[in-house]
């Protein structure tokens, strides 16, 4: 049951990393504000997808956190909306990843589904954080960046405490 449990977690956290919007190659350009509010608003959809696989399967405590994360997204998305009017960006939101990371081991429940809500939440969160990170080396506007200087913190805290809690599950 492990060994399966953690082959699709392999393949959960690879299809992430290869869907997600902020995954960077060391040698790739730096990302432009306009990518950093991208990427923003594809983990913002992540988390609002969390929320919405939690309606079918999740225990109370996954809800509560999808609820909670989901909430954050809203206001993140509130700043990042005066942002990009200021200057003048069109977000392009592909595909999240939230449905295709839950979609395949949905027939879990309990547990198995709580392992896999946290699995599905840290690739999700270190490419977001990357993006910040790489963006923060040269950023090309003074607001955003004081914006993601201010995320940072917050979302390494997050992407802590889904890892300790899928530990301990």
């Amino acid at each position: 049951m492990r060994v399966l449990v953690a082959i699709i977690l392999m393949f959960i956290s690879t299809a992430a990393l290869a869907d997600s919007t902020g995954e960077r190659k060391p040698g790739d350009r730096t990302p432009t504000a306009s990518d950093v509010i991208n990427g923003l608003y594809a983990f913002s959809c992540f988390q609002q997808g969390l929320l919405e696989s939690t309606d079918l399967k999740g225990n109370a405590e996954v809800k509560n956190l999808a609820v909670l994360r989901a909430e954050e997204a809203a206001k993140r998305d509130k700043v990042l909306k005066d942002i990009q009017q200021a200057l003048g960006a069109e977000p392009r939101v592909g595909k999240t990843t939230a449905s295709a990371s839950l979609g395949e081991p949905d027939n879990s429940e309990g547990p198995a589904f709580v392992r896999t809500f946290y699995a599905a939440q840290i690739p999700e969160y270190e490419s977001t954080i990357a993006l910040l990170e790489h963006y923060l080396k040269a950023p090309d506007n003074a607001v955003l960046a004081a914006f993601a200087r201010d995320q940072l913190p917050v979302l390494r805290s997050q992407v802590k405490d889904a890892e300790r809690t899928m530990a301990d599950k």
